[in-house]
C-alpha cells in the first residue's frame, strides 16, 4: 500500500497533531504518551442512542406504534390516482357521449 493511502485511511482515527511521523517512527514507545493521553480521555462504553430515528422509529417502533402513516399514504396515492383518472375520463366525454 502507498503511504498516502494508509495516512488517508487512518486520518479519522488518529488526530494529525498528536500522531506525527517523528513520534510514531521513533520505535521507543515513549513518544506515544500524548496519543495515549488523548485516547484515555475519550468516553468509554457504547455510544448513546440518538433521539431521532426517522419515520420508522417515530411511527412503527415503540409504545405508540401505529400503521396510520402507511394507511394514509396508501389512501393518498389512491385518492390522487382516482382524481387524475376521473379528470381524464371527463376530458374523454367532453365532446363525445357514450
Amino acid at each position: 500500500m502507498q503511504p498516502s493511502l494508509i495516512r488517508r485511511q487512518l486520518g479519522g482515527l488518529v488526530p494529525p497533531k498528536i500522531a506525527t511521523p517523528s513520534i510514531l517512527s521513533s520505535g521507543s514507545g515513549a513518544g506515544l504518551g500524548p496519543l495515549v493521553n488523548f485516547y484515555s480521555k475519550l468516553p468509554k462504553g457504547p455510544a448513546a442512542t440518538s433521539a431521532s430515528g426517522g419515520i420508522k422509529a417515530r411511527f412503527f417502533n415503540g409504545k405508540n406504534a401505529s400503521a396510520a402513516p402507511l394507511l394514509f399514504t396508501i389512501l393518498g396515492i389512491f385518492g390522487i390516482g382516482y382524481t387524475v383518472d376521473y379528470q381524464m375520463h371527463l376530458k374523454h366525454h367532453k365532446n363525445h357521449a357514450h
